[in-house]
């Protein structure tokens, strides 16, 4: 077998495999040997048709598929002599596969990049930290509250933050029109979720008052017919309801799973809470400023087949998501392009983090895989038997190892780099959108 290599551009690589007629020869004959024994041909005896037909029943179909072979084969044999780590599949063009000639053709495939990995002693990487104080718990408890509000209904004239029982009529130039009308509507002032004015002109309203709202859709209005128009709502207020928040008392503290009813006990599981998602919110932002780091610093060539690839998986995961959520087929027309972006970055730094693992040997520190899947099954009824359901499915374990993995190159980074504190509150960590 003869073997050339020739650089295709970038990391695309082009194989010319020459494969010697006596090698495809010899394998057919050995196959049509075998089918002498085998095959059904009228006129003969099972395992007495000559080599002769036989050849001439099959010949052209056996050589077919020793050719197919020889080349699957030879191709793999050939990366390997030339020391080649094939990307993607290669494309094949067969240009000498006929009787007598032998097998000639080219196989065009990407490699993967050879990585030189920077030097990160002198990278500098920001670690956020941050405490729970006091404030930030009780903060957390009114939120806690504030989603078990109760409603009541009140004789009093409508303030910010009541809800208001209305009926209600829309008309533009005098005319009804579709959806304009409703009844027994729960409106809550000040919430935003009404046409600018609306929720305003129901302030000091009380029950069986009457009122029309003069005021005016936008004009980015989801409904292109009535956006920007003015617009006259005829209102009748049918109930006018007060918010009251639950005391934090003993059965407080039972809804939020404290048998006792022990305030302080509920605290001490509300700060612990906090305290988990607090924890992984850090991991993430620091596991974050590291793949930057090692993206900044290791700028690699990746194979465009590998990202077309991952575009793919991603394009699926957000449909299959999508799906979930309610959506149907027929509206989720997407394109892999749209993902091309996110999956650059993740084909880029799984390619680093692979060569990290080589360089560094690493393998899964088994007491991390342990304590890993011991607190995943920390939140279940039977913990014991989450980890036995861990550790007797391969598939979940390696997704495990492989995260354990990730966080010891996170670990290993941030041993060699430049570490900066930065202190934070906990709000501006959980809540940077409102910041």
């Amino acid at each position: 077998m003869q073997v050339s290599v020739e650089s295709a551009g970038g990391l695309q690589r082009k194989l010319t495999i020459a494969v010697p007629e006596d090698t495809i020869e010899q394998a057919v004959q050995t196959r049509l040997q075998n089918l002498t024994r085998t095959a059904k041909i009228k006129g003969f005896r099972a395992g007495k048709v000559p080599l002769k037909v036989v050849k001439q029943h099959y010949g052209t179909q056996v050589r077919q598929e020793v050719v197919g072979e020889v080349i699957q084969s030879s191709f793999y044999e050939a990366v390997s002599q030339e020391k080649l780590r094939p990307a993607s599949s290669p494309s094949i063009d067969a240009q000498k596969i006929n009787d007598g000639e032998g097998l000639e053709y080219t196989a065009t495939f990407e490699v993967y990049p050879e990585i030189e990995l920077a030097d990160i002693s002198g990278a500098k990487i920001e670690k956020l930290i941050a405490d729970i104080s006091d404030a930030d718990l009780d903060e957390m408890i009114d939120t806690i509250r504030k989603q078990q509000v109760q409603w009541d209904v009140v004789d009093k004239n409508a303030e910010s933050g009541d809800q208001v029982v209305i009926d209600f009529k829309g008309k533009i130039d005098g005319e009804e029109f579709a959806g304009g009308s409703g009844e027994n509507m729960t409106v809550e002032i000040g919430a935003g979720r009404m046409i600018k004015g609306f929720e305003d002109g129901l302030l000091g309203l009380k029950v069986d008052d009457e009122k029309t709202l003069d005021l005016a859709f936008p004009e980015e209005y989801h409904a292109k017919e009535i956006a920007g128009k003015d617009v006259q709502f005829d209102i009748k207020v049918k109930e006018v309801k007060a918010s009251s928040l639950p005391p934090v008392d003993e059965e407080f503290a039972k809804k939020l799973g404290v048998a006792d009813g022990n305030i302080e006990k509920m605290r001490e599981d509300v700060k612990g809470n906090m305290q988990r998602e607090l924890d992984a919110r850090l991991q993430n932002s620091v596991k974050q400023a590291v793949m930057d780091q090692l993206l900044e610093l290791n700028k690699i060539d990746i194979p465009s087949s590998l990202i077309e690839q991952e575009s793919e998986v991603l394009l699926r995961q957000m449909q299959n998501n999508l799906m979930q959520q309610g959506m149907q087929q027929n509206q989720l027309a997407m394109e892999p392009s749209m993902f091309k972006d996110q999956a650059e970055r993740r084909v880029a730094l799984g390619l680093i983090m692979s060569e990290i693992v080589k360089q560094q040997n690493m393998k899964a520190d088994a007491d991390k895989v342990r304590a890993f899947i011991d607190e995943m099954a920390s939140s279940y009824e039977k913990p014991d038997e989450v980890v036995k359901w861990y550790y007797n499915d391969k598939q979940r374990m390696a997704e495990v190892e492989s995260m354990v993995i990730e966080q010891q190159i996170v670990d290993w980074v941030l041993e060699q780099a430049k570490v900066e504190d930065k202190t934070e509150t906990f709000n501006k960590i959980m809540y940077p959108e409102k910041d």
